[in-house]
C-alpha cells in the first residue's frame, strides 16, 4: 500500500464515497462555501494547493475557478474530530466564492418575520463571470 496517501484512508467517506468540505477564509475565518469532495478531489487539492471539489449534479471533478477564475488557494487542510468533514482554510482569489457573484454562498439571512433575505451584495454580475 502507498503510505504517501495513507491519510486519505483516515477520512470517513460516506456511502457515495464523498465527504463534506467547508471553505473558510484563512485570514478572517469567514465561511465562504460548502461543497463535496471525493477521494480524488481531496488528493488533487492536497497535491495542487488549489481547491478541487466533486460536482454531484455533473458527476465530475470541479476545479474551483476553472470557469470564473475565482480559484481557492489552499493554505491548510483539516478534518474534524470524527474525520468526516474537511475544512479548507483558503485564500479566495478575486474575493468571490459564490456563483451568484457574492463573496460567500451564505448570503441569505432568516429575518424575524420568517423570510429569507439576501444581505450580502453582488460584487460582480454572474453574466460577466460566466460567459
Amino acid at each position: 500500500m502507498n503510505t504517501a496517501h495513507k491519510w486519505l484512508n483516515e477520512v470517513k467517506w460516506d456511502e457515495q464515497g464523498l465527504v463534506p468540505a467547508i471553505a473558510q477564509d484563512a485570514e478572517s475565518g469567514e465561511v465562504l462555501m460548502f461543497a463535496w469532495m471525493n477521494r480524488e478531489a481531496l488528493e488533487r487539492t492536497a497535491e495542487s494547493g488549489e481547491a478541487v471539489y466533486w460536482s454531484r449534479s455533473r458527476r465530475k471533478l470541479w476545479f474551483k475557478g476553472e470557469e470564473s477564475g475565482h480559484v481557492q488557494r489552499v493554505r491548510e487542510i483539516r478534518v474534524d474530530c470524527d474525520a468526516d468533514v474537511v475544512l479548507l482554510k483558503i485564500e479566495q482569489v478575486g474575493g468571490i466564492a459564490c456563483h451568484t457573484g457574492r463573496r460567500s454562498c451564505f448570503f441569505h439571512k432568516l429575518l424575524d418575520d420568517g423570510r429569507w433575505e439576501a444581505v450580502e451584495p453582488v460584487l460582480k454580475d454572474p453574466k460577466e463571470i460566466y460567459r
